[in-house]
């Protein structure tokens, strides 16, 4: 059960990347760019080499959605957005500047800006807008559309203002042109992530509404917006239910990006309140046409109802080529129960992957031992070269097994191994000054029992915790688990309202500026980062600006196993584990390009409703597809 998997994979192409831009092309206008070496395509790119450029536009594509909503405004704290917006990046309602690659990793290819350059010293970009990029209602979108986007996404969004935290402004250079300084230079990152901005229609917010009131980016709404992608709001049911149309005259559909892509004239999002009914819900067909399954044990055992064996429903697995996240027991260090290192490596012990990957997950999982899985980011052995000589002046203020032992999580691989990893916990708890007496861990100074609760909405968090919680009471800690439902959730995690919850942390094979917001001091204290863990410490502070400021590849490298083992060792996370493909189930209703993005191992977006097919579904199954 990895949580999230498939909504992680479609996540991570809107989490850019650090390192790589070619000097020798400063000042150059740039259709496609890549932080890492050369984008396949080149600069005659015509589509994406997996899809079918003739596919046919049509049909709906039914969705269910776990829990409710209550906006359409992403972009801010407040309010839980509504299925098919996001908040990084433009969702099905607004263009970015450039669009993140389907099939390659820290790739951008034009959409609302149509080139991009930079100067050699990387202390600014310029975007040169589309001529054709226009909004829904056919005004054209602007130089200034752009620039305001900028200022109040980085005044307003939590995830913007980190990302563009170096990008001090930006001013329009002619009617198509706009500039973007840099308060830094040699950050070679930069110049291709504003490429990620989302822009937003100044003249529609700040307008009126039909009642004659002002518009307000900063706050909730449920007036739908105007937008300028590929679908807009055609109907909702306030947290309920949530109806996109495709645009019929979408002014980038000919674009390379776009050909073969967005063929559903209608996604339709049903909210159902609990896993359960959403899988009834998909076993009877009609509210849910694709079904990324995170369970292992559904995965093994379910999928064997009529629908399946008629053949009418497929069950899929996806391969992905692109880094697996860091799925965890998040600490949260605002908790005093965290602050002390000793503690937090003595709960990595009681965690037992083994056994729960043999009796409850059917083997499918593997343990995940860097926050760089998958990649040649991830450290290993005992640091050196570059990597050593990055961690030297920091020596003092490091774990001092850092430097001579390879870090290794746990194996319980035989009987006698719970009883090992357990003392050693035990042992751990001890140094940091926790003794068990009458069967509880408690301070040995003051008597009180060492607590920790684990937030979770789910039944899959319930699963993955439930043994973890078994044994650290074995050893006297009172652990308990917290369901909630999902809008709690939300904005408690955001507040860091919470002991420990389960997450991940997605990474790209060329991090960047994102760091900042899982690891930074600074986003420490901001509400909605992903700093869950509340880490204040300033090596890796400093070893996420060697990471932004690296000089090239291998300096990137080097400082991303730096930062990885600093990372590791400090035992800020109880890593779990990971699956290194997509799992999707779907009704037979699609036509399917033969080929897939391997990078990121599914892209829905390139499927289309194959209406014969679809014709016999709804006779064979009444009221479904």
């Amino acid at each position: 059960m990895t949580v999230g998997r498939t909504l992680l994979r479609s996540f991570l192409v809107v989490a850019t990347l650090a390192g790589g831009l070619q000097a020798t092309l400063a000042d150059e206008w740039r259709t496609t760019s890549s932080l890492i070496g050369e984008s396949k395509y080149g600069n005659d790119f015509q589509h994406y080499d997996y899809v079918n450029p003739d596919a046919p536009k049509g049909g709906t594509l039914n969705s269910v959605v776990l829990g409710t909503y209550d906006s359409f405004n992403p972009y801010i704290v407040q309010g839980s957005p509504a299925a098919g917006l996001v908040g990084f990046g433009g969702g099905l309602l607004y263009d970015t500047l450039m669009e993140q690659a389907a099939d390659e990793g820290s790739t951008n290819h034009a959409l609302i800006a149509d080139a991009f350059k930079y100067p050699a010293d990387y202390s600014s970009a310029t975007y040169r807008i589309d001529p054709r990029a226009k909004w829904h209602d056919g005004q054209p979108i602007t130089v200034d559309d752009v620039i305001w986007s900028f200022q109040v996404l980085k005044a307003n969004s939590p995830q913007y203002s980190r990302y563009f935290e170096n990008i001090t402004d930006a001013v329009a250079i002619s009617d198509r042109e706009v500039e973007f300084h840099f308060n830094q230079k040699g950050n070679r990152e930069l110049p291709q992530i504003v490429g990620d901005l989302a822009v937003l229609p100044k003249h529609w917010w700040e307008g009126t509404d039909a009642n004659g009131k002002k518009r307000d980016i900063t706050r909730p709404t449920l007036e739908p917006p105007l937008g300028s992608a590929a679908y807009k709001i055609a109907s909702f049911k306030p947290g309920s239910e949530i109806v996109w149309q495709r645009v019929p005259d979408y002014w980038a559909a000919k674009l390379p990006v776009k050909i073969g892509r967005e063929n559903f004239d209608t996604k339709r999002y049903t909210y159902i309140l609990d896993d359960n009914a959403e899988w009834q819900a998909f076993t009877k067909g009609g509210l849910n046409d694709i079904k990324p399954e995170n369970s292992s044990r559904r995965w093994a055992t379910y999928y064997n109802f009529p629908a399946i064996k008629a053949g009418d429903v497929i069950k899929q697995e996806f391969k992905t080529t692109s880094p697996e996240p860091m799925q965890a027991f998040m600490l949260n260090q605002r908790r005093p129960q965290f602050q002390d290192r000793l503690v937090r490596a003595a709960l990595t012990y009681p965690f037992d992957f083994e056994t729960m990957n043999r009796t409850l997950f059917f083997g499918f999982n593997t343990r995940t031992s860097s926050y760089f899985q998958g990649t040649e980011l991830a450290s290993s052995g005992l640091p050196q070269g570059k990597e050593l000589e990055i961690l030297e002046p920091y020596r003092d203020k490091l774990p001092p097994e850092l430097f001579t032992q390879e870090f290794k999580l746990p194996v319980y691989d035989s009987p006698q191994a719970e009883r090992k990893y357990l003392k050693t916990a035990v042992d751990l708890f001890a140094k940091a000054g926790w003794v068990i007496k009458g069967g509880r861990m408690v301070s040995a100074k003051t008597g009180e029992p060492f607590k920790l609760e684990i937030l979770g909405w789910n039944d899959t968090d319930q699963v993955i915790s439930s043994p973890y919680i078994a044994n650290l009471r074995k050893i006297g800690v009172d652990a308990t688990l917290r369901l909630i439902d999902q809008t709690q959730y939300v904005n408690r995690v955001n507040n860091f309202d919470f002991d420990v919850i389960i997450s991940q942390l997605g990474q790209s094979e060329s991090p960047g500026n994102e760091q900042r917001d899982f690891w930074s001091s600074k986003a420490a204290d901001k509400p909605g980062s992903r700093n869950y863990a509340g880490i204040k410490n300033p090596v890796v502070d400093a070893l996420v600006d060697r990471i932004i400021f690296a000089t090239d590849r291998a300096d990137l490298v080097a400082a991303t196993h730096a930062l990885d083992r600093v990372l590791l060792w400090n035992f800020y996370v109880v890593p779990q584990y990971h699956r290194a493909v997509v799992w999707l189930a779907y009704w037979n209703k699609f036509g399917i390009p033969a080929k897939q993005p391997s990078y990121r191992g599914v892209d829905t977006d390139s499927w289309w409703i194959d209406l014969d097919k679809e014709k016999t579904l709804a006779a064979k199954y009444r009221g479904s597809n």
